[in-house]
């Protein structure tokens, strides 16, 4: 265990060559970079269980998650709370994960994990450093990182219509689809607990797998073309998905955590 600190296919109008020349121009674009939604997707098949949560049998999908398991206690009040405390990140990886990756890339990563949670509590709640009354202690493990192979995926682009076959590949193999075998997967399991007594009050896990092909079809043509540019434009980067996992689960536990408090004690 490690502590770290801190012929083309059309979607809605929007066809596959059309994505490809906005994946084509992105580089130039931080503003489309990572702004498109659904460029990882939840794989179930790849959640681990490190140790690190106190009882993964009670862990359920979450109705709201997208594939994210969850467990609370139905007793739980987050009104009660106003601050929140994002402990030390904890990496427990397999010595075979730790062995091929830079310790500087965890720092990074980590980091990032860690700023990317502030920027979107602190608009509910107060980011403190100690725990204590009314705080929300929030850990975090990273159990599963496998950059992205970089070389593969500039080898399948380049052969002919080699796309086709890798767009296919995830449902073919019953996962998500637009992923590919070589793509990065990022894990990992998330505790809150009462800063005052220590008790854990909910635990969350989950594995994100990176898509090279996605698009967000709920979202018109310009959605679906940032998702797609998204995705591919990401696949050239070892940790780009994992940065992307990283910002969907610090915005989704922003979400529920703000749902929860508005809730209020629970009825029953």
């Amino acid at each position: 265990m490690i502590e770290i600190n801190r012929p083309a296919v059309g979607w809605r109008g929007v066809t596959l060559a059309g994505a490809m020349f906005i994946a084509g121009c992105a580089s130039t674009d931080t503003n489309l970079i990572g702004s498109g939604t659904g460029v990882t997707a939840s794989d179930p098949t790849r959640l681990t269980q490190s140790g690190f949560l106190s009882d993964y049998a009670r862990l359920k999908p979450a109705p709201w998650g997208n594939g994210i398991q969850c467990w609370r206690d139905p007793k739980l009040d987050a009104s009660q709370y106003d601050k929140v405390l994002i402990s030390r990140m904890v990496v427990t990886l397999k010595p075979d994960q730790q062995q091929g990756i830079d310790p500087t890339d965890l720092k990074t990563l980590t980091d990032y994990f860690h700023s990317s949670l502030t920027k979107a509590l602190k608009p509910q709640l107060q980011v403190v450093e100690k725990p204590g009354r009314r705080v929300l202690v929030l850990r975090v493990a990273l159990t599963n990182l496998v950059p992205t192979q970089v070389d593969r995926s500039v080898t399948g682009t380049l052969v002919p219509y080699g796309f086709v076959a890798e767009a296919g590949s995830g449902v073919a193999t019953g996962r998500p689809a637009g992923l590919t075998p070589y793509l990065g997967e990022t894990g990992m399991e998330m505790q809150f607990r009462d800063g005052a007594s220590g008790a854990v009050i909910a635990e969350c896990r989950d594995t994100e797998i990176g898509r090279k092909y996605a698009a967000d079809l709920d979202a018109g043509a310009a959605g679906a073309a940032q998702t797609w540019a998204s995705g591919y434009v990401n696949s050239f980067q070892s940790w780009a998905y994992a940065k992307n996992a990283f910002d969907k689960w610090s915005a989704l536990t922003a979400q529920r955590l703000g749902e929860l408090r508005r809730a209020g004690t629970p009825k029953s």
